[in-house]
């Protein structure tokens, strides 16, 4: 699997930080996150569970650009698959 890499939030010191990449081949997005606290987890289980294989994460708003672009190139990716 190849991933295209999109950014880092601007606002960390680099290492370790929120990313946002986009799949070569499915065009999905991928992102590393803050894992997200309790009491935000239990605000998304409101509107159904969370199966093992999935988690919340908190992207920070600082990463709006890098989201954009890398959702403009998954939405290009996806047209012509």
């Amino acid at each position: 699997m190849a991933l295209t890499f999109f950014g880092k939030d601007p606002n960390s010191n680099g290492d370790n930080c929120p990313s946002v990449w986009v799949d070569d081949t499915s065009a999905d997005l991928v992102f590393q996150g803050v894992k997200a606290d309790q009491a935000t987890e239990a605000e998304c289980l409101k509107v159904g569970g969370i199966p093992d294989c999935e988690g919340v994460v908190r992207v920070p708003a600082s990463m709006v650009a890098q989201i954009r672009k890398a959702c403009d190139e998954a939405e290009r990716r996806a047209a012509v698959q």
